[in-house]
């Protein structure tokens, strides 16, 4: 019978109920797992905790590589972001001489 209404592009209520239900149960799982990503140290919070170049980071990252929206990334990506930071500081450094005239503010 699922296969009939699946070719005939006929629905079941029943279908629907059990999607929904599904859909519920994750985002109680997403609620959870959000929980976790904060305290791991990602999430919106900490990205307000991110100094201006991390920020350019994820502004090159969603708009020059496309990666999407970067305002609530989870934690390995705001240690991702941090380690390309750390990366151009060091390299401005040993180009310059000088640090990089914005503060680097460690959040780990």
């Amino acid at each position: 019978m699922d296969f009939i209404n699946k070719v005939t592009g006929g629905s079941n209520t029943q279908d629907k109920t059990q999607q929904q239900g599904q859909s519920g149960q994750q985002q109680e799982g997403g609620g959870i797992m959000d929980k976790l990503n904060n305290m791991a140290g990602g999430g919106k919070q900490s990205e307000k905790n991110e100094d201006a170049l991390d920020k350019g980071v994820d502004l090159v990252q969603q708009y020059v590589f496309g990666q999407g929206d970067q305002s609530n990334e989870s934690a390995a990506e705001q240690a991702k972001d941090e380690q390309i930071s750390d990366f151009i500081r060091g390299q401005y450094k040993s180009t310059t001489g000088s640090d990089v005239p914005i503060k680097d503010k460690d959040r780990f």
